[in-house]
């Protein structure tokens, strides 16, 4: 379907294993993105997978470690994860994010 309403999306907790990530997914075959809400004191725990992943924040401000590497992201900016590099985030405050995953053996955020 080429259009998809999202109020049609139901709301779930995006990839449990690893994060608090709750909000909506929209799957296609080579791409997912989820528009994902996470709450102050929450967020990721450090984790890699195979999958490429573009974070962008829409409101809020989170602590990302990327492979080691600590930066502080708010609205307007965006993290790009490589494949299989571990990351982990901290939220500080109420944050809103777009993310977008490639799509690996079938799977996308769902890891």
């Amino acid at each position: 379907m080429a259009i998809i309403n999202l109020s049609d999306v139901r709301d779930e907790f995006v990839t449990p294993k690893h994060s608090t990530a709750f909000g909506k997914l929209i799957t296609g075959e080579h791409i997912e993105i989820g528009i994902l809400k996470y709450k102050a004191g929450e967020g990721a725990q450090e984790h890699s997978h195979p999958h490429e992943q573009i974070a962008i924040c829409l409101s809020g401000r989170s602590r990302v470690t990327l492979d080691g590497e600590v930066f502080e992201v708010g609205p307007g900016q965006a993290v790009l994860i490589p494949p299989n590099v571990p990351h982990s985030t901290y939220v500080l405050e109420d944050s809103e994010m777009i993310s977008a995953k490639s799509i690996v053996d079938g799977v996308g955020h769902r890891i």
